[in-house]
């Protein structure tokens, strides 16, 4: 597979801008190559989200909408509450990763939203559960 341009951010607040290849949501860890070449494996309990990017910039001028528009965009509308107070509001890719509230045990690691917005610079983002204190589904 071809390597992705990706955000990593940090619980601690620390960001890697780099690449990466295959993920997959049941790892424990996550192998990136930084701006420099690097090859970096961070485990996952280290990390907020992993933000699938169109470039490294992004647009510092642009405020990203945090609601659900009209479009035909599948997948169940979810809004995610991290425990830093940030708010991604998005469609979820793939099965609903938790049951009554708690995390299913094959979905620990984490789980893929859709940003609403398709005009950010976010692609998609896989969200680490243990970074997240609500969940809500529309």
């Amino acid at each position: 597979m071809e390597n992705q341009k990706v955000i990593l951010r940090f619980i601690n607040g620390r960001i890697i801008k780099g690449y990466i290849g295959d993920f997959s949501p049941v790892d424990n860890h996550i192998s990136v190559i930084d701006e420099t070449s690097n090859k970096q494996d961070i485990q996952l309990n280290e990390l907020k989200a992993v933000f699938y990017v169109k470039s490294f910039e992004g647009n510092k001028h642009y405020f990203e909408k945090k609601s659900f528009t009209k479009t035909s965009q599948k997948g169940k509308k979810i809004l995610v509450r991290f425990k830093d107070g940030e708010r991604l509001v998005g469609y979820l890719e793939g099965d609903v990763p938790w049951q009554r509230g708690f995390f299913l045990e094959s979905k620990k690691g984490g789980f893929f939203i859709i940003p609403s917005d398709d005009q950010t610079n976010n692609i998609k983002v896989f969200v680490v559960s243990t970074s997240v204190t609500n969940v809500t589904c529309f």
